[in-house]
């Protein structure tokens, strides 16, 4: 079998493994849809304010099946000693690696259609402003906070610690980016801090291809900005990638 099969039949796997836990699915789709409808239901009304949410949501969305996911799952396939039995079978690292990563843009990707659908349905937003400019933003988007994932999973000990590691994390970079209320408006500091985490460029990003409907001509920095992060995010990814657990 091809490297390019076994990835295929790895995926499917990672499917139907993820299908077969309730909490998984629960967190994945309802999460983001929780938030839309609890910010979306406060700004009802305000079309500015959900013109910025929807895109908000779209891009936790993102980071929630790629960034999070990844980082909680390798850190606990690593800890159970999972990876160390993988690496002893005939499967090659990257169709396994390729199996797994593209099992999280799956879910990505079903996400971002719910909160498009959810988000033209009951608050008028677009959602489709700019076709091609949305895939472009949750390609790289996705590519880049699936390789931050892995990479930061090298960072976390145990599966124990997993939880407040994601989190110190997660929390504060939808609170500082933008994700329910126009960045712009706070405070010049959380406005410099968001500049340079690329959570707010993909939010960017989604805003035009999803509100606006800019040219990609117009958000190019963004997109540079998130193919930098995903970049380190790679190199750190491959160069820390541990198969052992780090207990002692």
């Amino acid at each position: 079998m091809s490297d390019l099969a076994l990835a295929w039949r790895q995926y499917r796997l990672e499917r139907r493994l993820f299908w077969r836990n309730p909490s998984a699915a629960f967190f994945n789709f309802l999460f983001p849809l929780i938030f839309l409808a609890l910010f979306g239901s406060i700004a009802s009304g305000n079309q500015k304010d959900l013109n910025i949410i929807v895109p908000g949501i779209a891009g936790m969305a993102v980071v929630s099946a790629t960034f999070t996911a990844l980082s909680y799952n390798i850190t606990a396939l690593r800890d159970m000693g999972v990876l160390k039995r993988l690496r002893g079978t005939p499967l090659p690292t990257l169709s396994w690696l390729g199996g797994v990563m593209a099992n999280a843009v799956t879910n990505a990707g079903i996400q971002i259609a719910i909160v498009i659908v959810v988000g033209h349905a009951f608050w008028n937003v677009d959602g489709l402003a700019a076709p091609l400019e949305l895939v472009i933003f949750l390609a790289v988007g996705v590519g880049c906070f699936a390789a931050l994932g892995v990479a930061f999973s090298h960072v976390i000990p145990n599966v124990d610690s997993a939880p407040a590691y994601v989190n110190v994390v997660f929390l504060p970079a939808i609170a500082i980016s933008g994700v329910f209320y126009d960045v712009n408006d706070g405070p010049a500091f959380l406005r410099d801090v968001a500049q340079v985490l690329p959570l707010k460029h993909l939010i960017d990003g989604l805003h035009a291809a999803m509100v606006t409907g800019a040219p990609l001509s117009d958000n190019l920095g963004n997109l540079a900005v998130l193919a930098v992060w995903g970049a380190v995010g790679v190199v750190f990814a491959v160069r820390g990638f541990s198969w052992e657990s780090r207990r002692s």
